[in-house]
């Protein structure tokens, strides 16, 4: 099954139409596995997991000639395009809540679950952009491992590196994490 995921990719690649249409009832359990743990970390109670699915195969289907490698890199494409879409939809809703451009006066200061789950998501979304700029392969690793739930050898695999490698950066990723988000 692996080589026709991997085939149905290169065949999209070189601009096959309907490979992408072939390929998803093959990836589709795992799709909804990935959107399943995105949503588990952070959740969206106005999306589930069959529409996270639904819009992250719209966004990928929409690239034009998408280079993946294997089933692993579309796997981590695929959870990337998850997390930027809960992170789209979590910065919609606090714009919403703080009124757009309307002047907000707060009347009571309880905070509403939902807007903590949508700034976690957001302030995730922006400890990750910063680890991409200290160093981009951690950010890489944390995609594939917290985001597509790759194990560490599927994640090595995407990468081109090590096991050992790959289990390295993920601990070295995950302690950056910690420590940027204050939770040493």
């Amino acid at each position: 099954m692996s080589m026709d995921v991997t085939a149905l990719l290169q065949a999209h690649g070189a601009g096959a139409a309907n490979a992408l249409d072939q390929l998803l009832p093959l990836v589709y359990d795992d799709l909804r596995r990935v959107a399943r743990g995105q949503l588990r970390r952070r959740p969206d109670h106005s999306l589930d997991t069959a529409g996270l699915v639904n819009e992250a195969y719209l966004r990928l289907v929409d690239q034009t000639r998408a280079q993946w490698n294997d089933r692993g890199h579309f796997f981590a494409v695929s959870a990337l395009a998850m997390r930027q879409i809960l992170v789209d939809r979590a910065r919609r809703r606090l714009r919403a809540k703080r009124g757009g451009d309307k002047v907000v006066v707060a009347i009571d200061h309880d905070v509403d679950p939902a807007d903590r789950d949508a700034q976690l998501v957001l302030d995730v979304d922006l400890a990750l952009q910063k680890l991409a700029a200290h160093d981009p392969d951690l950010a890489r690793v944390v995609n594939c491992r917290f985001f597509a739930g790759l194990t560490d050898e599927e994640t090595a695999a995407a990468l081109g590196t090590s096991v050992r490698t790959a289990q390295r950066q993920w601990f070295k990723a995950r302690a950056w994490l910690r420590e940027e988000l204050g939770q040493a």
